[in-house]
């Protein structure tokens, strides 16, 4: 059970930017077994995400609440997904071959395709935030600070989209020869024990939406997934972790528009 508390540690210190207790040992090894948690770190954002917008809804417009809790959970992860989101921008966008795609990826500069997907993306999350903040509470025992379905979304989409980028792992192999890059020691095929974790970990919170949100959700987050994964097939033939990180902010966004989606009127 120690062994476990470490790995999550350990996936929460390089996953997040939040401090971690100075007995977790560190280790490239202890670092490829805490993949297993990253749905389970997804909680911590997410609570994060929930809690900062409710705080901020008591005193400011719901549209503030969520431009100042997105700045705060970026700010908890160091942008870590959304650098490999701008990345994959760049490097799908740019690059002509395999090479050409992984060399414009491990460039630290951004470039054209990646700052237009990454203002695309952050003004899609906003308005999706902002708009599921002003829907009601299906599926929820009342409204949160009139809030209304947002921070359940956010406590479901943060574990949801990590569990997403997960399955990768597992149905896909490590297409970067370079041993030195950050993700190099995640790019390990998950054990069935490890598959379940993880499954259960970003599975688990569903249980606070409707049935019906439920499938919405699995069915939009399952798509994004199977059309990212064969995109990283056809294109590099595998995976890198800035795809990692762009599978998990596709889905994040994915699970607010499909809660949207399935809370419309047209869809009541």
């Amino acid at each position: 059970m120690r062994y476990q508390l470490e790995l999550f540690f350990t996936a929460l210190g390089f996953f997040t930017r939040l401090p971690v207790p100075a007995w977790v040992p560190w280790s490239p090894q202890r670092l490829t077994d805490a993949g297993r948690y990253l749905p389970l770190v997804g909680w911590v954002v997410g609570a994060i995400a929930a809690l900062s917008v409710l705080g901020f809804a008591l005193i400011l417009p719901p549209s503030l609440a969520v431009l100042l809790s997105m700045a705060l959970t970026v700010r908890v992860t160091g942008a870590f997904h959304e650098d490999g989101f701008a990345d994959s921008c760049d490097g799908l966008g740019g690059g002509w071959d395999k090479e050409q795609v992984l060399a414009i990826m491990k460039d630290s500069r951004i470039g054209s395709y990646g700052t237009i997907g990454m203002v695309l993306l952050l003004m899609a999350k906003a308005a999706a935030l902002i708009e599921l903040a002003r829907l009601g509470t299906q599926g929820l025992s009342g409204d949160l600070a009139g809030m209304g379905m947002l921070p359940v979304a956010l406590l479901v989409a943060h574990p949801l989209s990590r569990l997403a980028a997960s399955s990768l792992i597992h149905v896909l192999p490590y297409v970067r020869a370079d041993e030195s890059a950050k993700s190099a020691a995640l790019a390990k095929r998950l054990s069935a024990t490890e598959l379940a974790i993880a499954a259960s970990c970003g599975l688990l919170p569903l249980a606070l939406l409707a049935p019906a949100q439920i499938v919405v959700v699995v069915l939009a987050v399952f798509g994004v997934t199977l059309c990212a994964a064969r995109l990283f097939r056809r294109r590099l033939g595998g995976y890198t972790g800035d795809l990692l990180g762009a599978t998990q902010q596709l889905t994040e966004l994915a699970c607010y528009l499909a809660l949207l989606a399935a809370l419309s009127p047209a869809s009541a």
